[in-house]
Formats: C-alpha cells, sequence, structure tokens
C-alpha cells in the first residue's frame, strides 16, 4: 500500500488528536491535497477552530478513551463518507507519574494513549478491510515507548504497549491482507506541540490554580531551537511511508537517527548484557554509555 494510494483527492482521513499538535499538522495536509478530513478532538473550542480553517473537514468531539464513543465515530464516518482510507490515531496526554502514582493516573494515561488506538483500531479496521479500499493505520508512538526514560513511568508504559500492539497489528494486516491495508508506528522526536501544555493545564486546573502558559517551557506558540515543528513530522512520515517503512523514527534539531539507534541499542543491551534496567541513567554505567556513544561516532555521509 503506496501513500499515494491512501492520500489524494476524494480519499478520506480520520486523525484522533487533530486540535493541535502533529495531529492537526496531519489534518492540514490532508485537507490540503483534498481529502475529506475527520478532526477528532475532546477539547470541542481547539477541535472547531482547527476544521474551520479547512476545505472538506468536519470536526468531532470524543474522548478516545470511551469505546463506544469511538465505535460511534467509525459508524458516522462511514454513513457519510463510504470509507476511511487513513486512519491516524494520534491522541495523547502527557501526564502519568512514577511506579506507585495512583491507579486513576495510569487508567487516564493508559485510556488515551494505548486505548485510544487500540478502540480506533478495533472500530475501523475491521470496516476498512470489509470496504476493498486501500488502508492505512498509523499509530503515534513515542521514544519512551523504547528506551524508557525515567521520570514519567506510565506515560512510558503507555507507548511501549501501544508498540507492542501495532508491531501485532502490522503482522496480521500483512499476513491477511497484505494487498489492501498496512500499519506504521509514528515515533517523533523532540516536536513543539501542545501536549504540555495541556497536561500543565489541566494539573492547575485540578488544584484550582491559574494557569499561565509561559510557564510551560515549549509548546506550538513558543518553539524550542531544537525541536521540530509538527509540520516537519508530517512531511518526514510520508516520506518513510513511501520507503516502505513500518518504524518511523523521526529525528529533530538536536538528535540525530544514529544516536537514536545507539540508545535503542544500549536498551535493549540492558536484557542481553544483563546490566540493570535503565542502565543509561544508573551511575555505575554512565562513562560506558559515553564510551559506547564515542565508539560508534555518526559514519561520514558519502561523497555525492
Amino acid at each position: 500500500v503506496a501513500v499515494s494510494d491512501v492520500v489524494g483527492p476524494g480519499k478520506v482521513a480520520v486523525v484522533t488528536g487533530a486540535s493541535s499538535g502533529i495531529g492537526r499538522a496531519m489534518a492540514r495536509k490532508f485537507a490540503a491535497v483534498g481529502m475529506r478530513t475527520y478532526l477528532v478532538d475532546v477539547d470541542e473550542a481547539e477541535v472547531r477552530a482547527a476544521a474551520a480553517e479547512l476545505s472538506g473537514a468536519t470536526a468531532v468531539v470524543v474522548d478516545v478513551a470511551d469505546d463506544a464513543a469511538v465505535e460511534a465515530l467509525a459508524e458516522r464516518v462511514f454513513a457519510e463518507a463510504g470509507a476511511c482510507h487513513v486512519l491516524v490515531n494520534n491522541a495523547g496526554v502527557g501526564r502519568g507519574g512514577g511506579a506507585l502514582a495512583p491507579a486513576s493516573r495510569y487508567r487516564a494515561t493508559l485510556g488515551v494513549n494505548t486505548f485510544g488506538p487500540i478502540h480506533g483500531c478495533l472500530a475501523f479496521v475491521p470496516r476498512m478491510r470489509a470496504s476493498g479500499e486501500k488502508g492505512l493505520v498509523v499509530n503515534t508512538g513515542s521514544k519512551q515507548g523504547i528506551t524508557m526514560p525515567p521520570g514519567n513511568l506510565a506515560y512510558n508504559v503507555s507507548k511501549a504497549a501501544l508498540k507492542a500492539y501495532t508491531e501485532g497489528l502490522e503482522h496480521e494486516l500483512r499476513t491477511t491482507c497484505p494487498d489492501t491495508m498496512r500499519a506504521a508506528l509514528l515515533i517523533p522526536g523532540w516536536v513543539n506541540t501542545s501536549i504540555m501544555l495541556k497536561s500543565k493545564r489541566e494539573q492547575a486546573r485540578e488544584q484550582g490554580e491559574a494557569f499561565d502558559p509561559s510557564s510551560v517551557f515549549f509548546h506550538e506558540a513558543k518553539p524550542a531551537a531544537g525541536a521540530w515543528m509538527p509540520e516537519q513530522v508530517v512531511d518526514f512520515m510520508l516520506a518513510e511511508l513511501d520507503r516502505g517503512r513500518f518504524y518511523i523514527v523521526c529525528p529533530d534539531a538536536e538528535t540525530t537517527r544514529h544516536v537514536d539507534n545507539l540508545r535503542m541499542q544500549w536498551t535493549m543491551g540492558d536484557i542481553v548484557e544483563d546490566r540493570p534496567p535503565l542502565s543509561r541513567w544508573h551511575p555505575d554505567y554512565k562513562a560506558a554509555f559515553a564510551d559506547f556513544l564515542a565508539k560508534n561516532p555518526q559514519p561520514e555521509e558519502p561523497e555525492a
């Protein structure tokens, strides 16, 4: 399934988490090429504003953690548009917590980040397959679901589970309908999105405190120099999909794919070499990790 099979005039796209960030950039890209685009988000005001900017776009307010609501979304899309060629399960939340965070926090984080995409696939993929038309599913993961940096374990767990689910989904699609369906895992780097801003805003609201957007380190309206903009992620994703990639590992202005590869290799090495978990952040292995990076420099680009 090539990008040109599913992205183009008259095709149908459904994008969750589309009120801002990567989701909104994807919706803009799809609408710009003449696709009928459904922008899905729990933030009603923002998603309606985002859809209003686009031609052929529809805003739908849905909490992806609610499986019945996502099922109703799929019913609506197929009743109105007759198909779905691109499903992007992108909705995500950044708040989480450590190993002993309340179970309610884990349920909230996994409800959106893990079960949101699962609900999307359960509702849409059978209908997409039954339509006989070519289709693409993109689930938005995270490097944190692979390298597991300490600091937000609940988030890491949610994205690690999504990685496993999406890998299994792609395996099943390629063994049952390889000519009509495929899945991909989008793994952004550092991106100027509003996920942190929205998390901080939610936290302030829960605590009854005033929220100052300027207190947030970075977001779309306050971009950090080292981070990519959402549009860069979308362009990179489409190019990688055209190359047949499943793992779409995005670099950013600070971290190359080569460094990402080394970090992922080191993480797997914790198991293979029987190191402590998260040894990259273990004081006894700090020097060893630095040495590993030094012994594996960025290969020189071949001359044109």
